[in-house]
């Protein structure tokens, strides 16, 4: 099995990364990455966004300084935000994101949504008014991943990709790219494999990466606090996941990843507990028979499956580059 999906420039990244969605705490995430530089983990996935670029980078800077690892055995990936999503922003938020990292580039820069905001600073990262996200509608994907480009011409980022684009989307920017798209950051999980849009991705020799591979169960206390409905979709207590995880010895946690992994789909599941960060990269040593492969297959449930639905968003709906599968949430919902 493979331990890595490799690019089209010859990039090899991880294919099983950290995660840190959720994880803001200043010591936790520090320590959640020292214990997975210690458990292996070289692919580390942040964001703008995540508000722990700088936690991270503080976490790196005695590995690398001690030369316990070097620059080239990691793979760091971080995202332009939706605040910045105009052509003349990207190299200011690049800039920040590198600053706060403490690093000379990163391996992968992501643009994180399709979906631009008005910029308000730089740390209103959901800037709304009267309960109402200010949305920029005047996005230019185009001219956005065009400036992406200059940031590879410019030796920041290694290679450069998007998240959370539909079919469409990656089609449109595919015709157009000087310098292609590596990577595709999307929700991918059993319930949710997202087949139409992995064929897209594999026809433009773009790599995929799932987050959310547990369901992300963790948002419920986040969702909470923002007054927002979440419910679990009970991936790790399903009954076909827990058989198979009975059969070899694994929790259904491993299983979820090792069948991701298998399908050729990098995963970055989060954790800061130092034992199940050490658990989610030890899928090498088992392998899933067929009839497994076929059971999880088939707990696909297409759309219905889909667990992220970005009504955080209020509004994102009437954004012109709202992706479609948004879109259609709102539309069943009517």
């Amino acid at each position: 099995m493979k331990t890595f999906l490799e690019f089209t420039n010859g990039q090899k990244m991880p294919i099983v990364g950290l995660g840190t969605w959720q994880a803001t705490d200043d010591k936790e995430i520090e320590t959640a990455v020292d214990e997975a530089l210690k458990a292996g983990y070289r692919h580390i996935d942040t964001a703008y966004l995540y508000t722990n670029e700088k936690a991270i980078g503080n976490a790196l800077k005695p590995w690398l300084e001690s030369k316990k690892i070097k620059r080239e055995e990691l793979f760091i990936v971080t995202k332009l935000p939706s605040i910045g999503m105009e052509a003349d922003r990207v190299s200011y938020f690049m800039k920040k994101s590198l600053e706060s990292l403490q690093l000379d580039y990163v391996d992968l820069y992501l643009i994180h949504s399709p979906v631009g905001l008005q910029y308000v600073s730089d740390t209103d990262l959901m800037p709304s008014k009267d309960g109402k996200t200010l949305l920029d509608m005047n996005t230019d994907l185009e001219a956005v991943w065009r400036a992406m480009e200059k940031e590879v011409d410019a030796g920041h980022a290694k290679a450069i990709g998007v998240s959370n684009f539909d079919e469409d989307q990656i089609e449109r920017i595919s015709k157009l790219a000087r310098i292609p798209i590596s990577n595709i950051q999307v929700e991918i999980q059993a319930y949710c494999q997202q087949r139409p849009l992995r064929e897209v991705c594999a026809k433009h020799n773009i790599t995929v990466c799932a987050y959310g591979p547990f369901g992300s169960p963790g948002r419920k206390a986040l969702f909470e606090k923002r007054g927002l409905k979440f419910e679990d979709p009970g991936l790790l207590d399903d009954p076909t996941v827990q058989e198979i995880a009975k059969t070899h010895s694994k929790t259904t946690a491993q299983i979820l990843l090792k069948f991701l992994t298998h399908e050729g789909i990098a995963v970055i599941p989060k954790s800061t507990n130092a034992m199940r960060l050490k658990a989610n990269i030890e899928i090498f040593d088992f392998e899933l028979t067929g009839e497994d492969i076929d059971r999880l297959r088939a707990l696909d449930k297409g759309e219905k499956g889909r667990s992220f639905n970005f009504k955080a968003m209020n509004g994102v709906q009437h954004h012109p580059e709202c992706p479609k599968f948004v879109k259609e949430i709102f539309l069943n919902e009517n």
